[in-house]
């Protein structure tokens, strides 16, 4: 058994007060207005910005953003691009605010596409993994969800009443998984904690009941070109699960609740970038998020 996290007793699950106490240990550390609305507000132009619900901890500092950019052509298809799911995951939020200020640019004649770039916008201030009630939003996505991120994002993509053809979300896996994260819920559900590996590099998560191993290569190739793909560790694992080729793991994401398993698009996937590589940078991070969405994008043009 690792060490235990400063909050609650060792073996049993949190209640009210440990989930209040975590809570009122958060800070804000950076502004979602400054990062993400101001640069949503610079989209107006030629794209449809709209607000689909808000945070109920304060609606006024937290309202929950959509874009739409629209093609011109009658059958396009439509894609779906998420970002800050979890909210400390930075190049998750900046690699789908720079995918609208160039991408969505680039493919505006031949698809319709979808962006919510910041998912969790109190997780992306306090730069952390869970909700406002200790609920982590990507382990959400289902009826009745505790968590209003997932609950309100799941009811906007319902009401849009079209047929995905592919959903990218994009993550990271930081040092902080380690450090923060895993003992945070570890402590929380009242289990042992037990150390894992940090991948080195980029790699995707494909759905086990739908792995589309064509396209997540695609993306792996695209990525590949801007920096590095994280290798499996000496188990043929990253993050404890098998790698099925270069730079992919699966994951079952209905069962599990996962944001890329929310729509019916045949084409879905979760990147994760490692900000914490000696090899990387912000900027690297951000653009590799991009090159991924662009060679999904590529590929459901090809057909």
């Amino acid at each position: 058994m690792d060490r235990f996290y400063p909050i609650g007793t060792p073996g049993q699950p949190w209640g009210e007060t440990e989930r209040e106490q975590w809570f009122s240990a958060r800070t804000i550390e950076r502004s979602y207005r400054d990062d993400v609305l101001a640069r949503l507000d610079q989209l107006a132009g030629h794209a449809e910005v709209a607000q689909y619900g808000a945070l109920p901890l304060d609606p006024e500092r937290y309202p929950l953003m959509a874009v739409t950019v629209r093609s011109s052509s009658a059958d396009a298809p439509w894609v779906l691009i998420t970002g800050g799911v979890h909210g400390y995951e930075t190049s998750g939020v900046h690699g789908a605010l720079a995918v609208l200020e160039s991408a969505a640019v680039e493919y505006l004649d031949r698809v319709n596409m979808v962006v919510v770039p910041c998912v969790s916008p109190w997780g992306y201030e306090v730069v952390n993994r869970w909700n406002p009630n200790c609920h982590d939003p990507n382990r959400s996505f289902y009826a009745n969800s505790p968590s209003e991120e997932a609950a309100s994002l799941m009811a906007f993509i319902e009401g849009l009443d079209v047929d995905f053809v592919m959903h990218m979300d994009l993550h990271e896996t930081t040092d902080s998984d380690e450090d923060e994260f895993r003992p945070a819920v570890s402590a929380r559900d009242g289990k042992d904690f037990e150390r894992g590996l940090i991948p080195d590099g980029f790699y995707t998560v494909g759905d086990s009941e739908n792995p589309q191993p064509e396209f997540q290569a695609a993306i792996i190739a695209g990525v590949e070109r801007v920096t590095h793909i994280a290798p499996a560790d000496d188990a043929g694992q990253i993050i404890g699960s098998n790698v099925t080729q270069h730079g992919v793991i699966n994951y079952p994401c209905v069962e599990l609740g996962l944001c890329a398993g929310m729509t019916t698009a045949p084409l879905t996937t979760t990147t994760e970038v490692y900000p914490d590589s000696p090899d990387a940078t912000p900027e690297i991070c951000n653009a590799a998020q991009v090159a991924a969405v662009v060679a999904g994008l590529d590929f459901v043009l090809a057909g």
